[in-house]
């Protein structure tokens, strides 16, 4: 440790496109990083916020290596505004995953990014295949009930049929936490049909998120860090990028940022993603922002090791960030620990802000923290191996700022 140890942190944590409150994040920290503490050694407790009614946040206190840190881990919710978008009746949700899946195939986005990684366009057509099987249960379902009626009471047999699809369709739909089908529609339907700008309610909580981290920057942290976490990854780059061009990101702090299992090409593929690509580009040749880009090929919902700049076509000739490195879920975990858990999808998808019982280089807890900050974590380490740079898409137009 050096005289830049860190002592003071402030974390933004950005979640991805997510209805639950943030409580869940709160515990979900709190159980993993004791699980953690007690692996690697180090000391860790959590405290709820200390202020009523301000923005959701909890204390962490550590000590790692003989250095004592105090974190105010600080969320950025959005999870009302995701549960507004999901409010979609049952044939508006279907419209809706024709129009979704019509505007990947009619760009050519759905073959360039299959070529880039086909695992995530798997999980990314499950909900299409889901729902369409779903239908097709109805359906034989209620013309099996309409002939079996109908011979008895005739055309009423139909009316009955009809009304038989629409009860196991809205009973597909009630169980869908299980299977997840909806909600991963809505998800990616949300990201694509924004992608040229966001509409008006997100657009003021994210200028709401760039004020508060205003604050923090203003504060004795000796570092800043922003933490975005699948889609809100893109989310960050955008606050970030758009904070540099604004100059609001004069401080003594160092400023981090952390993705984390990042989507990011779902969108900067899209013809529409002009800005979204400018932030890229731009944040990609930052001098002020320390940027480390963490992902697993254990997890099929992200784009494992897709530099998100330079696979989206737009890398600067000076590129500073971000550095891709692998959280090897594989060489982390146990063999035991690995094959309980590398079926389950969001569980692998989350694995990030949990604990590992073979942690290497990658450990959530001592980056959130821990007394070393972002930029001197990985100082002089390059990219893993396995990077992915080259660019499938077609469009790599920039919007002009």
């Amino acid at each position: 440790m050096t005289d830049t140890s860190v002592k003071k942190r402030h974390v933004f944590y950005l979640p991805g496109y997510d209805p639950m409150p943030p409580r869940r994040y709160r515990e979900m920290y709190r159980r993993e990083g004791a699980e953690q503490a007690q692996i690697s050694g180090y000391d860790l407790s959590i405290s709820a916020k200390p202020v009523k009614n301000g923005p959701y946040n909890w204390q962490v206190v550590t000590e790692m290596d003989g250095h004592a840190v105090a974190t105010t881990v600080e969320f950025l919710q959005w999870s009302d505004i995701v549960q507004d978008s999901m409010q979609a009746n049952i044939p508006a949700t279907y419209w809706l995953m024709l129009r979704t899946l019509w505007l990947y195939l009619r760009t050519g986005t759905l073959v360039a990014l299959i070529r880039l990684r086909p695992a995530p366009m798997i999980a990314a057509l499950y909900p299409v295949g889901v729902l369409l099987g779903q239908l097709l249960v109805a359906v034989l379902a209620g013309w099996a009930v309409a002939a079996l009626i109908g011979l008895i009471l005739g055309p009423v047999g139909w009316v009955v049929g009809l009304g038989g699809v629409g009860f196991i369709l809205i009973t597909f739909k009630k169980h869908d936490a299980r299977i997840y089908a909806y909600y991963l529609l809505y998800d990616y339907a949300y990201s694509a049909w924004n992608a040229a700008g966001h509409p008006a309610p997100l657009r003021a909580r994210l200028e709401e998120f760039k004020t508060r981290i205003v604050t923090a920057l203003a504060s004795d942290n000796d570092e800043v860090l922003i933490v975005g976490h699948s889609s809100g990854a893109h989310l960050a780059v955008e606050i970030l990028a758009e904070m540099e061009r604004d100059g609001q990101l004069c401080s003594k702090a160092s400023i981090g940022l952390l993705t984390l299992g990042q989507v990011v090409p779902m969108v900067s593929y899209l013809p529409d993603a002009k800005l979204l690509r400018r932030n890229l580009h731009d944040l990609a040749r930052s001098d002020v922002v320390s940027w480390v880009d963490f992902s697993a090929p254990g997890d099929g919902a992200c784009f494992a090791l897709c530099d998100p700049v330079a696979s989206s076509g737009i890398a600067p000739d000076t590129q500073t960030g971000p550095k891709v490195l692998s959280a090897a879920f594989s060489q982390n975990m146990s063999a035991e620990r690995h094959a309980k858990q590398k079926n389950r999808f969001f569980r692998q998808h989350f694995q990030y802000l949990c604990s590992f019982d073979q942690p290497g280089i990658y450990d959530y807890f001592a980056l959130t923290a821990g007394p070393v900050r972002l930029c001197d974590r990985y100082d002089g380490r390059g990219h893993s191996p396995s990077i992915q740079t080259r660019c499938y898409s077609r469009y790599t137009d920039m919007a002009d700022v």
